[in-house]
């Protein structure tokens, strides 16, 4: 192994905590009380499903921020909430401003001075580079989906990635939170690593199904990657 991509919301930060937190701040200075929690779900899960339009063809390629900012839009509409464009545009980089899991920052640190360390993430090059400044995340270099104009799971961006890299798929392994993203870098030649974040969508939802021995390495955080990869 000479590299390590990382997905990033849910694997490296709490969105959904971040998110609410914001939206309970929004709430506030507009005078306005709804269940935050419930937009901030809402919110993420029309995310796949717009990718899913990118990836049809429905919709040419349209970034993240953009992607988000429609979502937020109906959501802002489904709820009567009427407000400047400007304001709209501040509340959707909240995307950008997300928190890292309380192990996030040291395990990178550590994991970093052995390996070259990158993001993977459907988010865009400058969603990621000032979540990045925000949350004092130490990445080598920032890769993004963007950059192939191909979301995971489309193996573009797994192999795109190790190429950019200058690696072969084998000695790139992803990092992730998610079963089906490491089941799609698998597909594709990359070596894969299970964290779980059981909190990702807050207490009392079941974890991932995940197989023993489906994945190269399974822990139970960043602190215990970085020791099972002698980092």
């Amino acid at each position: 192994m000479k590299a390590v991509a990382f997905d990033v919301f849910g694997t490296v930060v709490d969105w959904r905590s971040s998110i609410i937190a914001e939206l309970e701040t929004f709430g506030k200075n507009q005078g306005l009380q709804r269940d935050w929690p419930a937009f901030a779900d809402n919110w993420r899960a029309g995310y796949a499903p717009a990718m899913d339009r990118v990836r049809r063809g429905e919709l040419p390629w349209t970034r993240i921020d953009d992607l988000h900012r429609s979502i937020l839009v109906d959501l802002l509409d489904g709820a009567g909430i009427r407000i400047a464009d400007g304001e709209i545009d501040h509340l959707n980089r909240a995307w950008h401003r997300l928190d890292p899991w309380p192990d996030s920052v040291a395990g990178l640190t550590r994991l970093k001075e052995r390996f070259v360390i990158t993001t993977l993430s459907n988010g865009n090059v400058s969603l990621l580079t000032n979540m990045a400044k925000h949350a004092g995340l130490p990445w080598d270099c920032v890769i993004s989906a963007e950059l192939f104009r191909h979301y995971k799971p489309d193996p573009e961006a797994y192999l795109g990635c190790a190429e950019l890299l200058d690696v072969a798929p084998r000695e790139l392994t992803l990092v992730a939170a998610h079963p089906s993203d490491l089941r799609a870098a698998r597909a594709a030649g990359l070596g894969t690593a299970y964290v779980a974040r059981p909190l990702e969508f807050g207490p009392g939802r079941p974890p991932h199904s995940v197989e023993q021995g489906e994945f190269d390495i399974v822990a139970t955080d960043f602190g215990d990657l970085a020791d099972q990869l002698g980092a």
